[in-house]
């Protein structure tokens, strides 16, 4: 198994952490075996003028886990039906994290089929934040997880030049929808969307 990403990873600035997630490796062991995809789209929210943050209004018993410490798993539940993966970033008290937004998959492809079989196709296994979190089953037993610790862990992947990464507005929310804060990898399959790239 490749080893976990040290805590220094997650220190930096969200938005330098949110570029650099992309081409990790995002890893769950369960009884089921590994399964494991590259990060391939990520969204920065932050604490300071950013109404879209769940942290922007400060700590709540929900969002706590954005406060840190860094390198943690903020895990929520939307619209009743699915659960959302992020990575909480910046320094213990700042109310930040990265979500995670869709994987490449390259461990486990037999186990992720199993858990989506709604998925018409190899590409549309993990092209989500809810599609991803089903297909590794992580829920919200991992919110709060530490992701240098098995079973929930993000390792070292393969380097992505700069060139080949895309800026674009957040999808799926209501406020600062203007803000280039999704990151993704130009012409990977797996991304969940590619309009409005800048």
């Amino acid at each position: 198994m490749m080893p976990p990403l040290e805590p220094s990873f997650y220190r930096s600035d969200t938005v330098s952490v949110a570029r650099a997630l992309l081409g990790t490796l995002l890893c769950c062991e369960s009884s089921g075996g590994l399964a494991a995809g590259i990060i391939v789209e990520t969204e920065a929210y932050l604490s300071r003028n950013d109404p879209a943050c769940h942290a922007s209004r400060g700590r709540t018993g929900r969002n706590a886990p954005m406060f840190g410490p860094p390198g943690r798993a903020y895990i929520y539940f939307i619209y009743g039906s699915h659960f959302c993966f992020n990575v909480v970033t910046a320094p213990a008290g700042v109310g930040e994290a990265v979500l995670i937004r869709a994987l490449e998959p390259v461990a486990g492809l037999a186990l992720m089929q199993e858990r989506r079989i709604k998925a018409r196709r190899e590409s549309e296994l993990t092209n989500g934040p809810g599609k991803l979190c089903q297909a590794l089953a992580i829920d919200g037993t991992f919110n709060e997880h530490d992701l240098r610790r098995y079973p929930l862990w993000i390792s070292a992947g393969r380097k992505i030049d700069p060139v080949a990464v895309v800026s674009a507005p957040r999808i799926g929310i209501s406020t600062a929808v203007d803000r280039l804060l999704r990151f993704y990898l130009k012409d990977n399959q797996y991304v969940s969307r590619r309009k409005l790239q800048r």
